[in-house]
């Protein structure tokens, strides 16, 4: 590539009063190094997401999945980071239906034991990995909207007063 290697990273806040937020973070650089070689699973510390004042410092991720360049899902049951060819039931990277075409109409059906040879992306992080899907084991000081500049660190009090 002609350019400098990055990732996009999508954080989940998994916080229940965060309702399932995600965030989306820009890694390059020597964080972009810092990921090479982790695997599904791993975790990683909060400082190497993001730069400057908008890095989590404070915070412990951990790695859920992620996808290639062209898309592929990453599996965490495949060992490496190249391409396979593996025969799958329904699960990650497969959903398990097939359509089919009765009198001009499409039918969505799910057998039971339907296979199908998908070529998925080992578990491994490698050059190749575009997205990082990342989940908050231990939050730090300040939220993570406040962090990366999407709402005001407001305190919480402010917000129920109305009454008075």
């Amino acid at each position: 590539m002609a350019g400098e290697q990055s990732f996009k990273a999508v954080i989940n806040d998994t916080k229940p009063s965060a309702k399932g937020r995600s965030f989306s973070v820009e890694i390059t650089g020597s964080n972009f190094n810092h990921f090479l070689g982790k695997k599904i699973g791993d975790s990683v510390e909060g400082m190497f997401v993001g730069e400057g004042e908008s890095s989590l410092n404070g915070y412990k991720l951990q790695i859920t999945g992620g996808s290639d360049k062209t898309g592929r899902p990453m599996r965490s049951e495949l060992e490496g980071g190249n391409v396979k060819s593996i025969l799958i039931t329904a699960g990650t990277g497969y959903k398990g239906k097939r359509y089919v075409k009765k009198n001009s109409k499409i039918y969505r059906y799910k057998y039971d034991g339907l296979r199908r040879r998908r070529n998925l992306r080992g578990n491994t992080i490698s050059t190749d990995t575009r997205q990082l899907n990342l989940k908050v084991l231990e939050y730090g000081k300040k939220s993570l909207g406040s962090i990366l500049g999407d709402e005001e660190d407001v305190p919480i009090e402010t917000t129920s007063n109305e009454e008075e």
